[in-house]
């Protein structure tokens, strides 16, 4: 099928009719799965009822964080102050106490000022305090030092405060993960030569300060010291947080245990999916402490969700980057972009980074040429110079090209060679080029000899192919007798690995020209992937791969005649630059769209593929009509 130029971009004037009156930031916009994860867990209290998050790259994990919490809290959220107080019975065993949120510096001035008080007057200040800051755990201190006066307490002090909550943040967030920042530190001092502890010297950890709502980890880094991953499942599955042991090197230290912290906490892991399935066939334990998954997407499907609301979703990436509202046409070329960041016409992509980049580089752009808003020519200007920074190679290698140091015929026709559309990733540049694939055949047994994977150059994916391209060749021509020609095949002045299966279509067209001795037509490009009986299956890099070949060809001036030919199932992926539309619309270059072998066979030769079967048939099947068969040179030369 020849496409038109309205099928070569998504349509993004009928999006624009669904821009709202009014705008309103949301980060959450397409994460309903991920959001309804987080509320379910939300609603479980326990141990075994922790999160893992699931971050694609480009998500701003703290802006969606920060979003959801805003309006959501963990239901069993129970905020204390912690403190530690002086033991009166062993000083180096100083004992956690809990307050209500808010209340530790007057709790620690009220029990100082019951310690001044004689025994006798100390009645109606012991029930002060406990009907003031009543937890269990302040009841049972109060009782310790009921009968006890201050110099009976030993230490440089009577308290210190652990963790205090005057406004206790929706969520806690370890970025940086290391033991001191997640689990605290007990600090050593030496005194005249003797290394002691103290209750001052107790700092808390983000587990600590989280201890009675959420905390967010950073899981890559968490796993990086794995003894530091094993020690928070310890505090997650015993429910309380014990001080490690002090190096026996660091004296008295050593002696100092502060008594532990009971934890209440929910935890949520922030990672990607390759850490998710690592830990799942790695830790036994991890399905039982983490069992929902929030999995955050990076596209918005159009096909299932409203544009509208992607509308906020931009309202908020253009307030992250503080730049010039958007035009009309500034709005339509950037989900243009959105779109071709996803690969495909009907999604739009959720990479917030990415946004930012282009919009403050648009931005940059219009400034300079002193527009008011960021408009097309700022997006087309600043996507241009995005290309530019990252073309060198690509412009090196069509170059080569362009010189006749790689043959590459954009026209005329040859037995047994095309072009094939192939995308090259090479130092951190992908760029698509075409490459000579050629066919040629000889005495044989039906072989077909891949020269790619003879000489070690050629990965898996790419064998694959050839012996799916093998097995159809035999089930089309071969199934009654077999064929007395083999066959070769190679991309030509190719001198790096080749790998995937999008060739298999060309080459396939390439052996079957060969067999045949029709020639193909060199103007057109093509790519795909076959299966056994012939069926054009979807291949990558679709858009990367037809500008490539369009670039060369515009270079050596468009004759009408060139195009390319791509998988029908990738046409909801097509989303080509304002040069390539110019030209389908001119008519200059096609694009076409093929579901099997046979129709790309069509289009490249001009010959009715049963017409082009029944000349391979001749060339390489004995004739059961003569009474003498044929050998093979008076078939092939007849």
């Amino acid at each position: 099928m020849k496409l038109d130029c309205l099928a070569l971009q998504p349509q993004t004037s009928e999006w624009l009719k669904e821009l709202p009156a009014e705008l309103k930031e949301d980060a959450l916009v397409g994460q309903k799965r991920a959001v309804t994860a987080l509320n379910n867990a939300l609603r479980q209290h326990g141990t075994y009822s922790n999160i893992y998050a699931l971050f694609p790259g480009g998500l701003l994990k703290r802006d969606i964080l920060d979003a959801y919490f805003t309006d959501n809290r963990w239901e069993f959220t129970n905020w204390y102050d912690w403190l530690y107080l002086a033991n009166p019975s062993d000083p180096l065993r100083p004992l956690c106490v809990n307050l209500p949120s808010g209340t530790a510096d007057a709790a620690i001035k009220a029990i100082w000022g019951f310690l001044q008080r004689p025994l006798d007057q100390r009645e109606e200040a012991y029930n002060t305090i406990i009907e003031q800051f009543d937890t269990h755990k302040l009841r049972d201190y109060m009782q310790q030092i009921r009968d006890k006066k201050a110099e009976d307490i030993q230490g440089e002090s009577l308290a210190s405060v652990l963790v205090g909550h005057q406004h206790p943040a929706p969520y806690y967030y370890c970025d940086r993960v290391t033991e001191e920042r997640l689990f605290g530190h007990i600090g050593v001092q030496s005194v005249e030569g003797t290394v002691s502890s103290e209750l001052h010297l107790i700092e808390a950890g983000l587990l600590h300060k989280a201890n009675g709502g959420i905390l967010a980890i950073e899981v890559a880094q968490l796993l990086e010291n794995i003894t530091l991953w094993k020690r928070l499942k310890d505090v997650i599955e015993g429910g309380e947080f014990e001080w490690p042991r002090q190096s026996p090197t660091s004296g008295a230290a050593f002696f100092y245990r502060p008594e532990s912290v009971p934890i209440n906490i929910k935890i949520i892991l922030l990672g990607s999916r390759n850490e998710y399935a690592q830990l799942r066939e790695y830790d036994e334990d991890f399905d039982n402490f983490f069992p929902f998954l929030a999995d955050f997407h990076g596209h918005y499907a159009t096909q299932n969700e409203p544009v509208a609301p992607y509308f906020n979703y931009l309202q908020y990436v253009w307030q992250l980057a503080d730049v010039l509202p958007l035009s009309t046409d500034g709005y339509s070329a950037l989900l243009r972009v959105c779109a071709r960041y996803t690969d495909y016409q009907q999604e739009l992509t959720l990479n917030t980074i990415q946004l930012l980049q282009l919009l403050r580089e648009a931005n940059d752009c219009a400034l300079r040429n002193q527009h008011a808003k960021i408009d097309k020519a700022a997006i087309d200007l600043a996507l241009q110079q995005q290309r530019d920074r990252e073309g060198n190679l690509a412009e090196l290698s069509r170059r080569s090209i362009l010189e006749q140091q790689v043959r590459i015929d954009t026209h005329g026709s040859a037995v047994g060679q095309l072009n094939g559309l192939t995308v090259v990733t090479m130092g951190g540049s992908e760029f698509g080029e075409p490459s000579r694939i050629t066919a040629t055949i000889h005495y044989g047994d039906g072989d077909i000899i891949d020269i790619e994977r003879k000489s070690d150059l050629s990965g898996n994916i790419h064998t694959k192919g050839v012996m799916i391209l093998s097995a159809y060749l035999a089930n089309q021509f071969a199934r009654h007798e077999p064929l007395s020609v083999s066959a070769t095949v190679v991309f030509e002045q190719s001198y790096y690995e080749v790998d995937g299966d999008s060739a298999s279509l060309g080459e396939l067209c390439c052996l079957i020209s060969a067999l045949a001795e029709q020639p193909l037509k060199q103007s057109l490009a093509i790519t795909g992937a076959i299966d056994q009986f012939g069926n054009v299956q979807s291949i990558g890099a679709v858009n990367e791969k037809i500008e490539g070949y369009y670039a060369l060809c515009a270079h050596r001036g468009l004759n009408g005649e060139q195009g390319v030919i791509i998988p029908q199932s990738n046409r909801h992926q097509l989303n080509l630059n304002d040069d390539i539309i110019d030209a389908v619309k001119a008519g200059k270059f096609h694009v076409y769209t093929v579901e099997h072998v046979e129709e790309a066979l069509e289009l490249l030769t001009d010959t009715p593929v049963k017409e082009l079967f029944q000349k391979v048939r001749e060339r390489t099947l004995d004739s059961s009509d003569n009474d003498q068969s044929r050998g093979f040179w008076q078939r092939l030369f007849s």
